[in-house]
């Protein structure tokens, strides 16, 4: 199996487009579509803080509707889920932008939106497992007890949110230890939700949330050749948002 692995996008509706364009992907019926058979995945975070988190929202159900989505969810991915059924969510560390786009939508196109977004959800699986099971695409990661497992408050909890220690960073994100330092698993973990400023390789694992949201860059993984390609973001750099994890 080859396919491109999209780190955290985050609403990076243009920086996605170019690294589409990078990939050598061609828009076919509305979905990008790889004149070498090549297929697409994504390790989640669609929305929330970019400027156009509707757009990349509407390329993902296009790709749904094509049956071509592999796509792992994330904690932003599962918080958007949760304001879409109307459930009381904080309306802060991004989701605000993303309501803010859906406000400026007419009542018709946001009910809309609003349905597809739940069927796109509930699709998901909580991660995925590709090339008989040989890669796994996990939003924050995943332990190599819980390979194989497809429910479970931890097993969420991990995927959704990373190995976090209960205590938060003073602008409210979770502290999370460096579960890849002690993975020894034989399947390859693809991953994001914690920004590096270069994909971090450590044991058999990559962290491919290269931070554009914050200013870095929008990477790629290719798979099963383990390259990384990536374009430059186009929005203002945040270095205090990018991991300190070494190596």
């Amino acid at each position: 199996m080859k396919v491109d692995i999209i780190g955290d996008i985050h609403g990076c509706f243009d920086e996605l487009m170019e690294l589409f364009e990078k990939l050598g992907y061609r828009m076919e019926g509305g979905v990008p579509v790889h004149p070498g058979g090549r297929n697409l995945a994504f390790v989640g975070d669609a929305t929330d803080r970019g400027p156009k988190s509707i757009e990349v929202l509407k390329l993902l159900f296009a790709l749904q509707d094509a049956d071509r989505l592999i796509y792992s969810p994330g904690n932003h991915c599962n918080k958007l889920y949760r304001y879409m059924l109307g459930n009381k969510v904080q309306q802060k560390h991004g989701l605000e932008t993303t309501v803010a786009e859906l406000d400026a939508l007419s009542g018709k196109e946001r009910e809309h939106l609003r349905r597809k977004y739940i069927r796109f959800y509930e699709s998901l699986p909580l991660y995925q497992m590709l090339d008989g099971g040989k890669l796994v695409i996990a939003h924050a990661g995943i332990p190599q007890d819980l390979i194989g497992r497809t429910g479970g408050s931890r097993l969420k909890s991990f995927v959704l949110y990373g190995d976090t220690t209960g205590e938060t960073l003073p602008d409210g994100r979770p502290v999370r230890r460096d579960w890849a330092k002690h993975y020894h698993g034989d399947a390859f973990i693809v991953y994001g939700h914690t920004p590096v400023k270069e994909c971090r390789f450590v044991h058999h694992t990559v962290n491919i949330d290269t931070g554009c949201v914050f200013g870095g860059k929008l990477s790629a993984l290719r798979y099963p050749e383990k390259t990384i390609e990536s374009v430059p973001s186009r929005q203002p750099f945040r270095p205090e948002k990018f991991s300190t994890f070494p190596g």
